[in-house]
């Protein structure tokens, strides 16, 4: 019963996660302690599906929950009080980073070269992303409208892009999507849906949805399998190795969240910051000991 609570509480923070902007969900699974599960029941699930369903289950309805529930708290917090809100996810991610880098480093002795590479080139790569402006859309609708069967290939392989991202520490999907310039005509497919339940015998607003969705989602799936399954095997076999790269996303993400335009757009005060200092080292306490007895 305890577990099917914190599995429950644990999807809770990753649907929230999900609403709020360049925060990474595979980020709050490594704070929270279900990263390794996660990826565990993603690739094995059809093995054993009775027994990965108790995970799944609660985990679903929790990401569910948080996802609905706070998706207008969220947004109501980004429109108004931006910097506390965002430097309290920022905190999540500076509290955990001491226990990854436990994981890599062995008392009494320095990082060897590997060790060090492997943390540094991640981290200024996350960096030099957080650099690169997004590519806009002006008309979603427009494009769609016109797309072709090359742009259809080329929204699978975002849609693998992204699932890539989502699974990885540090890395915000959503982020990628802006980059790679879909964003903006995912959104706008996956808000169309309503109008679609409106009147379901619109052919042309189905197919335009379609069109989208369809070879997105698919990518999406196929990227995420891809990834997680390179990922457990990192993680069985290379488990150093795999805690370096996390570290540094962790500490590159850190940069890139300070970097996003969404942590500002509230405006600075005094009382704004004082509170973002508040915010920004409960969410560093927290981690930290959700990581202590998690990781």
């Amino acid at each position: 019963m305890i577990k099917l609570i914190r599995d429950f509480l644990n999807g809770i923070a990753f649907g929230i996660t999900e609403t709020v902007p360049g925060v990474s969900g595979g980020t709050i699974a490594i704070v929270f302690g279900f990263y390794a599960e996660l990826i565990e029941t993603v690739n094995h699930f059809f093995e054993d599906y009775r027994k990965y369903l108790k995970f799944v289950i609660p985990f679903v309805i929790g990401a569910a929950a948080g996802l609905i529930t706070f998706s207008s708290i969220i947004n109501y917090l980004l429109t108004n009080f931006s910097f506390p809100t965002m430097v309290f996810f920022i905190g999540l991610v500076v509290g955990i980073i001491p226990h990854i880098y436990s994981k890599v480093k062995e008392p009494g002795r320095w990082f060897t070269a590997k060790e060090t590479a492997l943390i540094v080139l991640p981290m200024l790569a996350l960096m030099l992303i957080s650099h690169l402006k997004p590519v806009t859309v002006t008309d979603p609708a427009t494009v769609i409208s016109g797309i072709t069967l090359a742009y259809m290939i080329f929204l699978f392989f975002s849609g693998m892009i992204a699932a890539a991202a989502l699974v990885m520490p540090g890395v915000s999907g959503s982020f990628v999507l802006l980059l790679i310039g879909i964003y903006h005509i995912a959104t706008y497919s996956v808000s169309s849906i309503r109008h679609l339940v409106l009147d379901i015998t619109n052919v042309s607003l189905m197919t335009d949805i379609g069109k989208v969705l369809v070879p997105l989602g698919l990518g999406i799936v196929v990227g995420g399998l891809l990834m997680t399954r390179l990922i457990e095997k990192l993680l069985q076999n290379h488990h150093k190795t795999t805690y370096s790269i996390i570290l540094g996303l962790l500490i590159g993400s850190v940069y890139a969240l300070f970097r996003d335009p969404i942590v500002y757009q509230s405006g600075l005060s005094v009382p704004l910051v004082g509170a973002g200092v508040v915010t920004f080292l409960l969410g560093c306490v927290i981690s930290y000991h959700l990581g202590k007895k998690r990781l």
